[in-house]
């Protein structure tokens, strides 16, 4: 209990250390419009150092489930380009995202299944079960919060390895479209105009083709049965 209190704590004063001191507006789309030019001489001047802030302030925004995750992915293109900006991204989304699924199940995800055992019984079958295929839909779809899957999956008894390597693997075609829309970032007016209707059908469709297939093919082999 003492552990669980502590960590609330400390995830409570970082996140309203974040709105006191206004840090928001140094993630704003705005700001990486207006700052685009001195971002990228300063990665050109100190690419190692660069890279080495950019990573642990996705870790950080990520883990505490603060907004701006979509800028600053569009961000990581702006300033590293579309290999290295992408390699940042991709590790430190799913670093973050992982930290945000264990620091929601330390707080909640105990008291919440005991709580609601029963009810939690079948998601939790569901997810040993179909549990990879289900997350990497979700990840997929870009209907769905990054956030939301982050602190929902932490309520759960999915393994942390097992969130992490699937996430990572299946936030690739989202995390490629928004680092390469960042390294044109003076086409686009808002992160909005990322995602078109055609795209968000396209790999709503690719992340939901695994789930399905894995639903034929158990279809399939209970009727040979």
């Amino acid at each position: 209990m003492g552990i669980r209190i502590t960590l609330l704590a400390l995830v409570a004063a970082a996140i309203a250390s974040f709105f006191y001191f206004d840090l928001g507006q140094h993630v704003s789309f705005s700001a990486l419009q207006s700052g685009r030019d001195a971002l990228q001489q300063w990665v050109a001047e100190n690419p190692w150092r660069a890279s080495l802030y950019f990573f642990a302030a996705y870790v950080a925004v990520a883990a505490l489930s603060l907004p701006g995750a979509a800028i600053m992915t569009l961000a990581g293109g702006a300033m590293f380009g579309l290999g290295w900006g992408f390699a940042l991204v991709s590790f430190a989304s799913a670093v973050g995202a992982t930290l945000a699924m264990l620091i929601a199940r330390k707080v909640a995800g105990e008291w919440v299944q005991e709580r609601y055992a029963s009810q939690l019984q079948a998601i939790n079958d569901g997810l040993e079960k179909d549990g990879g295929f289900y997350l990497f839909s979700l990840r997929m779809v870009p209907l769905f919060p990054f956030f939301v899957i982050n602190l929902v999956m932490g309520l759960t008894r999915i393994p942390a390895f097992k969130f992490y390597w699937i996430s990572q693997l299946g936030m690739v075609p989202g995390t490629l479209v928004f680092v390469f829309a960042g390294t044109q970032l003076a086409n686009i007016s808002s992160p909005g105009d990322v995602l078109s209707p055609g795209l968000i059908a396209a790999l709503t469709l690719l992340g939901l083709f695994p789930l399905i297939a894995r639903k034929g093919m158990q279809l399939i082999n209970k009727e040979r049965t």
